[in-house]
């Protein structure tokens, strides 16, 4: 059931209440005046010589009167009951006026309390009827008045009955007059009090149907970190509220873009086509620019002339759309449109129902975002984990495995050397020697480069140094270390550690495949950021050649250096010929450090 339709029901309701009351207290004032018909039919019996009984008017009026009290029974059985009769008011004013006129004639002359009582229906009829229906009301009793003073009673004294009799008849005919003067303005106040009781009531409606609304909202996002799902319950939540606030035509259409690096996309839609969706914006031009650079949402008429707006398909079937800009700080992540086929579809209601939407939904999208960035990290954080296992693994095999294997090999071959010919095993077991120790070289060395303690105590460039001294017990490829003095006392050991990594990983790149007879480290600081430089003079290759088709090999080690230098936030650079050697740079801002 739609909102409009419940406020219609709670008016009718509150109208029906409103005249069950005036019911009650035209009932009530008709027992206060029938109990003063009575007092007077009484008072009038024990002055009468004749009696009650003896006389025949006041039997007349007493039978009248009880009829009258039977039918106010029946009146208060039905609105006790809260039966509801549409020709309620009808009914009493007819039967009050036949009552009136049954008593003055019974009676023969209006005393004041059958006038009183005959007051009644002339009043109530010009109130609830208008004064017309008032005065005809008080013309019939006023004429009852004259013939049952003339014709039922003896002729009466003119001197003592006509002024009463005149009285009687102006009041009669003044009492609608007066009523329909007054009853109109009061109704009007009556009125007025009404709409504004109904427009307070629409707004208490309205503002309950946004907290629900709201509340259902943050309930769903709640449930959930995906902000995917997040857009799609933004879309539902605010369709289903803009329909319940008016037409379902309300939301013909309804979509969330999404920047992305360069430009905005379509992430979630409702009731859009595949064509449409496909749809890439700038938002630059038109109702997308204002939102996003005023960050407050634009009604938009017309939508298919909008610059923007105008490429989707849909919104050639719209006739008003509002765009919302989805905003949290000074950050803008996109804007939320929906369009209408309706012309000045969109009211205030809307406007302020769809930015408490959106401002719900940005909160949980960050969060999302935020939740999504940090599993990436973690995926990052892992892979980074498992690459460097799987280089220590290629290392170890490459290295002391292989080392090892020799040593297996000369020992059985020493065996061998020791049955035929004792005096050569010496020889041989030197050269074992010689591999154990190798071996063992290239173990520390492993064991350094995977936690080169010298990086937390002294410092990069020390690192570094050692780090070359030990290749240069194992290579005869020099390896030569040049830093700027205290170059990285603005690193962090985070940071110096990923450096460190990057320098060894460019490192036994040039040993493993330039070909070159010197290496250059530096490390140094230039416009405001930390440089680090390996620089070989061996075979170069072709950079460019060799990144397209990157992912198709074993290895991935440049890969690595590349999301390691994005982890710190820096960059790395590697410029390469045939035959001009290679320089890897890696460069850290400064900046907040």
């Amino acid at each position: 059931m739609f909102l409009s339709d419940r406020i219609a029901m709670v008016a009718k309701s509150k109208k029906q209440r409103e005249q069950a009351r005036t019911d009650w207290v035209i009932c009530n004032l008709r027992w206060l005046l029938l109990a003063l018909v009575g007092v007077a039919i009484v008072v009038e019996a024990y002055a009468s010589e004749t009696g009650l009984l003896g006389s025949v008017p006041l039997l007349r009026q007493l039978v009248i009167l009880a009829v009258a009290v039977g039918y106010n029974l029946t009146v208060v059985i039905i609105l006790v009951s809260g039966a509801v009769f549409p020709r309620m008011a009808l009914a009493t004013l007819v039967l009050d006026s036949a009552l009136a006129i049954g008593l003055i004639a019974a009676s023969g002359s209006p005393g004041n309390s059958l006038l009183v009582f005959a007051l009644l229906p002339t009043i109530t009829g010009a109130l609830r009827f208008g004064w017309q229906i008032g005065l005809l009301i008080g013309g019939a009793i006023a004429t009852t008045c004259m013939l049952a003073t003339y014709l039922i009673a003896p002729i009466p004294d003119s001197a003592t009955e006509l002024p009463s009799l005149v009285a009687c008849v102006v009041a009669l005919l003044a009492a609608p007059l007066v009523s329909g003067l007054i009853g109109p303005r009061s109704q009007q106040v009556a009125q007025k009090n009404q709409l504004a009781g109904t427009s307070d009531q629409r707004k208490v409606q309205v503002a309950a149907e946004h907290s629900r609304i709201i509340f259902e909202l943050a309930n769903t996002l709640s449930a959930t970190l995906n902000y995917h799902k997040v857009l799609d319950a933004m879309l539902e939540v605010a369709g289903a509220g803009m329909v319940e606030l008016g037409s379902p035509e309300l939301v013909r259409a309804g979509l969330v873009m999404l920047f992305g690096e360069h430009d905005l996309g379509i992430a979630c839609s409702r009731h859009l086509p595949t064509r449409d969706q496909k749809v890439r914006f700038q938002g630059k031009e038109g109702a997308l620019a204002e939102a996003l650079s005023s960050a407050e949402p634009v009604i938009v008429d017309n939508p298919a002339v909008d610059p923007e707006l105008g490429q989707l398909v849909t919104m050639h079937g719209c006739k008003q759309a509002i765009v919302v800009p989805l905003r949290a700080g000074f950050e803008n992540y996109g804007v939320a449109v929906f369009g209408s086929s309706l012309p000045n579809a969109y009211t205030d209601d809307h406007y302020n129902l769809l930015v408490a939407i959106c401002n719900q939904a940005i909160v949980a999208l960050q969060n999302a975002q935020l939740y999504q960035s940090l599993m990436d990290e973690k995926e990052r954080i892992v892979q980074v984990e498992e690459d460097a296992r799987k280089k220590l693994s290629r290392d170890l095999h490459d290295g002391p495995t292989q080392t090892i294997a020799a040593m297996a090999m000369r020992l059985n071959y020493a065996r061998v050397v020791l049955k035929k010919n004792p005096e050569q095993i010496y020889d041989e077991l030197a050269k074992i020697e010689e591999l154990a120790r190798r071996t063992t070289k290239e173990i520390r060395h492993l064991l350094f480069t995977l936690r080169p303690l010298i990086l937390e105590t002294q410092g990069l460039p020390a690192a570094l140094q050692q780090y070359a001294d030990k290749l240069a017990e194992m290579d005869d490829l020099p390896v030569h270390v040049e830093s700027v003095e205290d170059a990285d006392q603005l690193l962090d050991r985070d940071t110096q550690g990923v450096i460190f990594y990057i320098v060894e990983e460019a490192i036994g790149n040039a040993r493993k495949h330039a070909k070159a007879k010197n290496i250059w480290v530096r490390l140094k600081v230039e416009g405001g950021e930390f440089v680090a430089e390996v620089e070989d003079d061996g075979v170069g290759f072709d950079v460019d050649g060799v990144q397209v088709r990157y992912d198709e090999r074993g290895s991935l080690g440049m890969i690595n250096m590349y999301e390691r230098a994005d982890l710190i936030g820096g960059k790395l650079g590697i410029v390469s010929a045939p035959g001009e050697g290679t320089r890897v740079r890696v460069s850290v801002p400064l900046r907040g450090r």
